[in-house]
């Protein structure tokens, strides 16, 4: 259940957004789910993870050079300047309609210029009986970009996972809730710190979640 302390969704919709993006069939991305690479900047091999960046022509988009994520230590004190690269996005995937249906979305409902660039992160999450699925083990944080996108996948026995929006760190979050398949949260990054919280599995075996994560700009640089 979503849940927003003291304030109603509808003041913040400028600043947030919460959607169900009923254009896209959550089946077809799922294989691609199954091929990702892990993460080689996070311990415990838990968190897997591609990542590629495009701009928006009219309604296509146009994948830009490979290139190197790179955050400051003010907005990541993980692995805040540390220059990282990670494998592109599987071909198969970006041709796909309903990818481009997702990067339309988020570009659409930010209204961002035509040569803006947006980062597209394809992300999940492990966690097991004896280890816990970290989704932010950088913690509380902004990105260090204008606008962030989270639009879940797929969901497959776990619990917890829940997205929290603060306006401050150390402040009760203002928006608490777990994204179902086919839902997408909008945030403005400048205005408020986001968080999700660990994964543990329902039943005595591994659990899954799968997300993507789209930023503009995209934080990347050749």
């Amino acid at each position: 259940m979503q849940k927003v302390w003291g304030l109603t969704e509808l003041e913040y919709a400028f600043l947030f957004t919460l959607r169900k993006v009923n254009s896209i069939n959550l089946e077809g991305f799922k294989q691609f789910f199954n091929e990702l690479p892990v993460d080689p900047y996070i311990k415990g091999n838990y968190r897997l993870r591609r990542l590629s960046r495009f701009t928006v022509s009219r309604d296509n988009l146009i994948k830009l050079p490979h290139g190197y994520l790179f955050q400051s230590k003010e907005y990541n004190p993980l692995l805040g300047d540390v220059k990282r690269e990670f494998a592109e996005l599987d071909d198969a995937l970006i041709e796909l309609d309903i990818f481009k249906n997702l990067v339309l979305a988020f570009s659409d409902s930010c209204k961002l210029h035509p040569e803006a660039e947006i980062g597209v992160h394809q992300i999940r999450t492990i966690c097991s009986p004896d280890n816990l699925g970290n989704p932010a083990p950088e913690g509380i944080h902004q990105d260090g970009t204008d606008f962030i996108a989270i639009f879940s996948v797929d969901r497959d026995n776990i619990q917890g996972g829940e997205t929290h929006l603060y306006t401050a760190k150390k402040e009760k979050p203002v928006f608490s809730k777990i994204l179902n398949p086919g839902e997408l949260v909008l945030v403005n990054d400048h205005e408020f710190f986001h968080f999700t919280t660990p994964i543990k599995p329902v039943t005595n075996s591994q659990g899954t979640r799968d997300v993507f994560v789209l930023t503009s700009p995209s934080l990347l640089s050749e």
